[in-house]
């Protein structure tokens, strides 16, 4: 298969990019960002773009691909309901519908996070947020749209962008809730694995998730 990613500059986004260069299923990996990725490989192509609107005017890359793994985001902290909103429902939207106009037989997949509130109406803005972005992406037309919605995170060897809180975190909480924690090559493999096999739901959770890695 042939996969896009945004947000490699990112921990989730590299550490699925990296999963991507291993896994023998994909042959192709176009990286979608605002600036270069550090890294050079055979499978690797880039499309910078200022702007991720601008996207609409790479119609003709873009119809090659069979998936995005759409990894790119903000923290919501120091946000307030309205920056966080243009943040993230304002930013992975529009970008998603330009994809579904230009390719509708692609598997669109959404990093969102664990929590993340489908009704829209709960106490928590972030979960909120994401939860309207969910909802949006799954009403258009793409081939499969689904939803990851991982908790905590490992870093991949030899990852650079890896939080300081996830290298903290993660070795600390893991031997408790191991089922809760997931490597990211995990994730990238799931997400691999979702676009070659499909899956029975839209929204994954970490448990889905890891059914998907085997």
């Amino acid at each position: 298969m042939k996969v896009m990613i945004t947000g490699v500059t990112g921990m989730v986004g590299e550490g699925v990019l990296l999963e991507c260069l291993e896994n023998i299923a994909v042959a192709e990996i176009l990286v979608i960002g605002r600036k270069k990725y550090s890294s050079a490989h055979p499978k690797l192509r880039e499309l910078i773009v200022k702007d991720f609107a601008e996207i609409k005017n790479y119609s003709d890359i873009l119809k090659d691909y069979d998936a995005c793994f759409f990894c790119a985001g903000v923290s919501s902290v120091g946000e307030n309901e309205e920056s966080f909103t243009k943040k993230t429902y304002d930013f992975v939207v529009p970008f998603a519908e330009t994809l579904s106009a230009v390719k509708p037989d692609m598997t669109f997949i959404y990093v969102s996070g664990s929590g993340t509130d489908s009704t829209e109406k709960g106490k928590v803005m972030w979960a909120r947020v994401k939860g309207r972005t969910e909802n949006a992406l799954l009403k258009l037309p793409f081939k499969n749209q689904y939803n990851f919605r991982p908790a905590i995170m490992k870093g991949t060897k030899g990852q650079k962008n890896v939080k300081t809180i996830y290298k903290i975190l993660g070795p600390l909480v893991s031997p408790f809730i191991s089922a809760k924690t997931l490597k990211l090559a995990e994730v990238g493999k799931a997400m691999i694995n979702v676009v070659s096999k499909g899956y029975s739901k839209n929204i994954l959770e970490v448990d889905d998730i890891i059914k998907l890695t085997q």
